[in-house]
């Protein structure tokens, strides 16, 4: 291997091996021949896996930092404006027919950090019929109307409301695919790898396909999916199963046209508790993703699947389903030697917070910032990207098994989710502090902790988790600023329902116009 590292190998295609190429060729300028230069091997023949259609509001600032129009991106992948996720009978199972739901937000009309709302939320003061979501920020209203997050006169990636996107991950594959060939510099070669070349050192030397010969890298980046054909097969870096923590294994998935035109898209993931676990929904542009998480250890593939089709309703009987085997947990090392995982031959754990496109861009992120010059810094690298990635995939964890934990559901997958046995001693600890303290910025130490303190407050109040704030009552003395708030929320909602249009009239209009450049 070369002292200084020109040439990176991403093995692998899909949305984690080209947008983590095209980070990586658009932080190295690999256009210029000087540069460090980015190759991806992408196999002909494997399908990307190709579900997670959810993403979060950073993927608008990678949008726009490669260069990628958003005007573009929208039409291009079928994508459309995601503002949250609702939440449906998690709480508890629905009661005489009548469902319960909460939303998970992006946008709170207030900064938690310079005044929270939620202790007066909690003690009454404010919202006292209301949801904590509705009592903090218009979007849960916006969501529920099926509007957009802004206008056709804002620009692109601004809004008026945070927002993120629901996308075609194939569609959007492609997209990244052609602009980081065109526009970044990154060579794509269509072949399967055959056999992965160590040296005496143990690291990666090169990789063997059936069409492209022998080729050779400084450093490597395994983006080959569950098969984790470096990381896990040639590096034998094992893989720690959580399927005692998350029990769900299993996804049945079915894409859902829509019956007519003037359809209402969604603004919101819906994600809807059953009995062995739940649907996601997604609505796109010019269909619905649909698809049911659950372990096999509490239901029947059959009895999974007539979950699903009776979701969706009768138009499911004339639509295909697809069973997803899922291999939930992390590698013990997501960066060994030369070789850096991302996506899922990295780690797994279910989409119920859409966390799988965010952690590969915070994994090509954070790769092209420390790139190690050559083989002897990359020893310090390697050391503290493990200790990064290891903290955010178990508070990853942590927040989804809380979703399970504090369900009032009372079937067996649920007891056993709420079993102490499978909950992790980290979260335990927080939910004992947070039954008689606030939440804090005490409580998120870490500059990598992915989610903070509002979404944190989104779910444990959503699911009506029992704070008592009594015994420090006196504390929460700005009533009246708890009020003008809670009133300025109220008025600031009337207005925007009246201002946004919907999110398929928002589409159309793109799809004409396009926003304003930035």
């Amino acid at each position: 291997m070369e002292q200084t590292i020109k040439q990176v190998i991403i093995v692998g295609g899909g949305t984690a091996g080209w947008l983590t190429a095209a980070k990586l060729a658009k932080r190295f300028n690999s256009t210029d021949p000087a540069a460090i230069q980015v190759t991806l091997i992408e196999s002909p023949d494997i399908p990307t896996i190709g579900v997670g259609e959810g993403t979060w509001p950073t993927m608008r600032k990678t949008l726009a930092e490669l260069g990628i129009s958003e005007s573009t991106f929208l039409t291009k992948c079928n994508a459309s404006f995601k503002q949250a996720t609702k939440f449906v009978n998690w709480k508890q199972a629905p009661q005489n027919g009548i469902n319960n739901h909460y939303y998970h937000l992006f946008t709170s009309m207030f900064d938690s950090n310079e005044f929270n709302l939620a202790p007066y939320w909690n003690l009454g003061d404010i919202g006292r019929n209301e949801s904590y979501a509705d009592s903090i920020s218009v979007q849960a209203t916006i969501c529920e109307l099926g509007l957009a997050p802004k206008l056709i006169t804002n620009k692109e990636f601004e809004g008026i409301q945070n927002y993120a996107y629901h996308l075609d991950a194939g569609l959007f594959t492609d997209l990244l695919r052609e602009h980081a060939t065109s526009q970044l510099g990154v060579q794509h070669i269509s072949a399967n790898v055959t056999a992965v070349n160590l040296d005496n050192d143990g690291y990666i030397d090169s990789i063997n396909t059936d069409t492209a010969g022998n080729i050779r890298g400084g450093f490597f980046v395994d983006c080959t999916g569950f098969k984790s054909l470096l990381i896990g097969d040639a590096l034998d870096i094992p893989f720690k199963k959580i399927n005692d923590i998350l029990l769900t294994d299993h996804a049945l998935a079915i894409q859902v046209p829509y019956e007519s035109e003037n359809t209402i898209i969604a603004s919101s993931t819906i994600s809807t508790a059953h009995e062995a676990g739940w649907t996601w929904d997604i609505a796109l542009a010019n269909r619905r993703g649909t698809g049911y998480v659950y372990s096999s250890a509490h239901t029947s593939h059959d009895r999974a699947e007539q979950i699903l089709r009776d979701y969706i309703g009768p138009q499911a009987d004339q639509l295909d389903a697809r069973l997803i085997k899922m291999n939930v947990g992390y590698r013990d090392k997501f960066w060994h030697k030369n070789c850096f995982a991302i996506g899922l031959s990295a780690a797994f754990v279910e989409p119920l917070e859409a966390s799988a496109i965010f952690l590969i861009e915070a994994s090509a992120n954070m790769l092209a910032e420390l790139f190690p010059r050559d083989r002897a810094s990359m020893g310090l690298v390697e050391k503290q990207v493990n200790k990064s990635f290891k903290f955010r995939w178990d508070k990853t964890i942590d927040f989804i098994k809380m979703h399970y934990y504090l369900s009032k559901r009372d079937e067996p997958f649920w007891q056993d989710n709420k079993n102490l046995n499978t909950v992790p001693d980290s979260l335990l600890e927080r939910l004992a502090r947070w039954k008689h303290q606030l939440i804090s910025n005490y409580d998120f130490d870490n500059v990598y902790e992915p989610f903070p303190l509002d979404s944190y407050q989104y779910v444990l109040y959503g699911m009506e988790f029992n704070q008592d704030l009594s015994f420090n009552k006196s504390s929460f003395n700005k009533q009246d600023i708890a009020k003008q708030h809670y009133a300025q929320v109220k008025v600031v909602t009337e207005q925007i329902k009246k201002q946004l249009p919907s999110n398929h009239e928002l589409l159309r209009k793109v799809s004409q116009y396009g926003f304003q450049k930035l």
